[in-house]
C-alpha cells in the first residue's frame, strides 16, 4: 500500500481532506453491493459513525478479487477522494488498490445488514462494538468520562485513587462481594467453626468496595477538593434493566462545603457533562435519537436549559399526596420514594429537573449530618426525567458524638471504621460530597433503556462473559 499516511474516516468525510488526494482508509466492511459494472463498498473505522463509501470500478477489479470483501471483513483500501454524487454523503472514493486484512465468513457472521435486537447483541458483546449503536454508545461513553476529568481539573480538584479491595462497606449495603485467597475446598476455621481469616491474604475478610467515599472524605480533609472515579461492586442478586454487579462511580468531597454548595456542583456537573455531550458528540446523539428514543435530544436540552428546582423532601411528600395522579406504590413520609414519585415531580409537577434535600434520618446512610430536628438529615438527591434519581449525595456529620452514636445506632462495627471516625476528631471540617453513578448517566445521555447496554462487558447474575 506504499508510505502513505491511513486516513481517518471522520477527518475525510469532515472536510479535512481536500477532494481530489490521494486517501488510505483502513477499517470493516459493513456493506458491499453493486451491479455488474461497480461495487460499493462502505466501510467503518470507528472514528465516525458515518461509513464511507468506496466505489470500486469492475474493469479495473476482478470479481474475484472482491471476493473475499464481505460484511465483517476488515480491508485496507487507497484511491481518490472524489465529490459524490449520491445523496446524504459529501464524498466519496475511487478505488485504486486493495487489501484484504482479515477474511470473514460471509455464512457466519452474526452482524448482517438486518437489524438486530439489542438482546441478541448482549449474547456476542465480542462484536457488538461494531454496530452503529454500540459505536455511538461507547464513543459517548468516552467522551463523558473525559469530560468528568475536565470538568474536575478545570475547578481545582485532585483525582484520588481509592482501593478497590476494601475491608468495610461504606452504604451498609450488605451484599459485597468477597476477596479472598482462601482455599475453598479446605477453608481454615476457628475453634468456634468460623472461618479463620487471620490466614488469608490481608488477614482479615475483604470485599470489593460499593464507594470510595468515605476514603475520598480523607482526601478532602487534606486536600480540600477530591475526586473518585473508578469501578465499585455490590453483589444484589437483582435482574432488573438498572441494576449491575460492576458499575463505575464519580464521587466529589468538598471540605467546607455545606448542602447549598453541594446542590450547586452537583447542577453544574451535570449541566457540563450534557452541554459537552450535546456539543462534541452531534452525529452519535442524532443517530440513538432517530433509532431508539425520539425524545433524547429534548430531554438532554431541557436539562441544560432549566435551573433546578429545590425543595425539602418533606414539601415533596406533600404534593405526591395531594396529586391526582394514581402511583403503584402508595406515598408516605418516612419511606424513600420510587422512580415513579420522582418521575412525577420532574415531569408533570415541576416540569424541571428537581434536587430534593432533608430526607428522613432512618432511610439514608449513617454518615449524613443530622438537623436540628432530630428527624432529617441533610441529604440531597438530584431527580432527572425519564430515570428518577441520577445522583445522591448529602453534608457529612463532621461531630465525632453525634456521628458515633449514629454508627452505634446502625450496628456498624467500629473497629471496621475507626480510622472514618477518628478523622472527626482531628481538624474536623463541614464538608460534603455526592455519587453519580456513570452508568446511570449513560442511560441518560444515550436515551438506551437498558444498563447492560451503556457498558462494554456488563456483568450481572449468572453473566460474567467476555
Amino acid at each position: 500500500m506504499g508510505n502513505i499516511q491511513r486516513n481517518k474516516v471522520k477527518d475525510v468525510l469532515s472536510g479535512a481532506v481536500a477532494v481530489g488526494s490521494e486517501v488510505l482508509l483502513k477499517g470493516w466492511v459493513r456493506t458491499k453491493r453493486g451491479n455488474k459494472h461497480v461495487a460499493f463498498i462502505a466501510l467503518n473505522d470507528g472514528s465516525i459513525i458515518h461509513n464511507i463509501q468506496i466505489v470500486a470500478d469492475l474493469q479495473q477489479f476482478s470479481d474475484e478479487q472482491l471476493k473475499a470483501v464481505t460484511t465483517g471483513a476488515c480491508i485496507s483500501a487507497k484511491g481518490k477522494l472524489v465529490d459524490s454524487p449520491a445523496q446524504g454523503q459529501p464524498v466519496e472514493v475511487q478505488l485504486s488498490s486493495i487489501e484484504i486484512l482479515g477474511e470473514a465468513d460471509a455464512e457466519t457472521y452474526p452482524l448482517q445488514k438486518k437489524g438486530h435486537s439489542l438482546e441478541f447483541l448482549r449474547e456476542i458483546a465480542h462484536l457488538r462494538p461494531r454496530t452503529n449503536t454500540f459505536g455511538a454508545i461507547f464513543r459517548l461513553r468516552h467522551a463523558m468520562a473525559f469530560a468528568i476529568h475536565q470538568f474536575f481539573n478545570d475547578r481545582g480538584f485532585v483525582y484520588l485513587h481509592t482501593p478497590i479491595i476494601t475491608g468495610s462497606d461504606a452504604e451498609g449495603a450488605g451484599a459485597m462481594f468477597k476477596v479472598t485467597t482462601l482455599d475453598l475446598h479446605n477453608i481454615p476455621k476457628k475453634p468456634d467453626g468460623s472461618v479463620d481469616h487471620e490466614q488469608d491474604f490481608f488477614g482479615k475478610a475483604t470485599n470489593l468496595t460499593v464507594s470510595g467515599q468515605l476514603e475520598g472524605e480523607l482526601g478532602a480533609m487534606a486536600l480540600g477538593e477530591v475526586y473518585t472515579f473508578g469501578p465499585t461492586f455490590r453483589a444484589e442478586n437483582s435482574n432488573t434493566t438498572r441494576h449491575l454487579a460492576e458499575f463505575w462511580m464519580i464521587e466529589p468531597e468538598v471540605a467546607f462545603n455545606e448542602l447549598q454548595e453541594n446542590m450547586d456542583l452537583a447542577e453544574d456537573f451535570l449541566k457540563y457533562l450534557i452541554q459537552y455531550a450535546l456539543e462534541h458528540c452531534a452525529p452519535d446523539l442524532e443517530f440513538l435519537c432517530q433509532q431508539y428514543d425520539k425524545e433524547l435530544l429534548s430531554r438532554l436540552n431541557f436539562v441544560v436549559n432549566n435551573a433546578f428546582q429545590r425543595l425539602p423532601y418533606t414539601e415533596a411528600v406533600e404534593i405526591l399526596k395531594a396529586s391526582k395522579q394514581k402511583f403503584e406504590y402508595k406515598v408516605e413520609w418516612g419511606t424513600d420514594l420510587q422512580s415513579e414519585h420522582e418521575r412525577y415531580l420532574v415531569e408533570k409537577h415541576f416540569e424541571k429537573p428537581v434536587i430534593l434535600t432533608d430526607y428522613p434520618k432512618d432511610i439514608k446512610a449513617f454518615y449524613m449530618k443530622q438537623n436540628a430536628d432530630g428527624k432529617t438529615v441533610r441529604a440531597m438527591d438530584v431527580l432527572f426525567p425519564g430515570i428518577g434519581e441520577i445522583i445522591g449525595g448529602s453534608q457529612r456529620e463532621e461531630g465525632y458524638d453525634k456521628l458515633l452514636a449514629r454508627v452505634k445506632e446502625m450496628g456498624i462495627p467500629e473497629e471496621e471504621i475507626w480510622w472514618y471516625l477518628e478523622t472527626r476528631k482531628f481538624g474536623t471540617a463541614p464538608h460534603s460530597g455526592f455519587g453519580l453513578g456513570f452508568e446511570r448517566l449513560m442511560l441518560f445521555v444515550t436515551g438506551m433503556s437498558n444498563i447492560r447496554d451503556v457498558i462494554p462487558f456488563p456483568r450481572f447474575p449468572k453473566s460474567a462473559d467476555f
